[in-house]
């Protein structure tokens, strides 16, 4: 079993930045490819970015590209998400997700572990 805990969440203004991290038990960390996804009051959750298990592919979804940047720390069990240049369009319960099978998905289908999730809140 995997438990997964984000932190790094909080209230931001537009064009501000933030630094997401998902911290991860467990010895295989390493063999997962690992997402993050957000979702907004009312919405359904959504894609935000994806990382294979060696951290040399990754994978955007179109709003957030060029603006947030996934990356891991394989020897720290973690992935972190930065995001810049936030909208408040961005203001969402992020979370991590863990794909013991090592695909990078773009859909919350697959992903054998999630995180509660972390608040972001960019106001205008």
């Amino acid at each position: 079993q995997v438990q997964l805990v984000e932190s790094g969440g909080g209230l931001v203004q537009a064009g501000g930045s933030l630094r997401l991290s998902c911290a991860a038990s467990g010895r295989t960390f390493r063999w997962y490819a690992m997402g993050w996804f957000r979702q907004a009051p009312g919405k359904e959750r959504e894609f935000v970015a994806a990382i294979s298990s060696s951290g040399g592919t990754t994978n955007y979804a179109d709003s957030v590209k060029g603006r947030f940047t996934i990356s891991r720390d394989n020897a720290k069990n973690t992935v972190y998400l930065e995001m810049n240049s936030l909208k408040p369009e961005d203001t969402a319960v992020y979370s991590c997700a863990a794909d013991a099978q090592g695909i990078i998905r773009r859909t919350i289908y697959g992903y054998d572990y999630w995180g509660q999730g972390t608040q972001v809140t960019v106001s205008s």
